[in-house]
């Protein structure tokens, strides 16, 4: 069994899944949030998924980190890697639970994990394959310093190809301070308006 490293970041804990975990899992997957990602999916089809990310670890070596609040425990979402057969590259990947949407916890995780495929994996390259429907996917990505390769194999044509930065391109970047300093604004931000909005 592959043994899957436990990392920290400033809100989150990254952790193996574990069959406790799968309940969050199957509501997330049979709502409508993952339609961009396959669903809503029923429950068998719930449960196979969630069996594949576990055994995935031991097929690949390394797959998809449930992604949890230091705070509380309480688990917010996954990120990681994923190739699962007929996939051109493999690729990082990610899910926020809905209502954890919006806090910046996607962006915090997989910064981390992409640090993790870079420096500790020797990945010299990394891809996200997104619907091109999902906006929010696709500006995470962005925000990641990822683009578009419009030469890059899809995984079943419906699907587009982002490419993340090198780890040499992204090392001391400004890219990267970017980034850092985006996840700080989501802990403590910057701006802290007081009163009500005007409009």
């Amino acid at each position: 069994m592959t043994e899957i490293p436990v990392f920290e970041t400033a809100r989150l804990r990254l952790t193996a899944p574990e069959p406790e975990n799968y309940p969050d899992f199957k509501a997330t997957f049979a709502s409508y949030r993952s339609r961009f990602m396959g669903g809503p999916l029923n429950a068998y089809e719930t449960w196979m998924l969630y069996a594949a990310e576990i055994g995935h670890w031991m097929i690949r070596g390394f797959g998809m980190w449930m992604v949890h609040l230091k705070e509380t425990g309480e688990t917010v979402g996954m990120a990681g890697g994923w190739k699962p057969a007929k996939w051109p590259e493999a690729e990082i990947a990610w899910i926020i639970w809905p209502a954890r949407a919006g806090n910046g916890f996607a962006l915090e995780a997989v910064s981390r994990v992409r640090r993790h495929f870079y420096e500790d994996r020797g990945w010299e390259t990394a891809v996200s394959y997104l619907d091109p429907k999902d906006l929010d996917s696709i500006r995470l990505a962005e925000r990641l310093g990822a683009a578009r390769d419009h030469e890059a194999p899809t995984v079943d044509g419906n699907d587009v190809c982002y490419r993340h930065p090198s780890p040499g391109k992204l090392r001391g970047s400004q890219l990267a301070h970017g980034i850092e300093m985006e996840i700080q604004n989501y802990i403590d931000p910057l701006f802290k308006p007081k009163g009500w909005a005007l409009d």
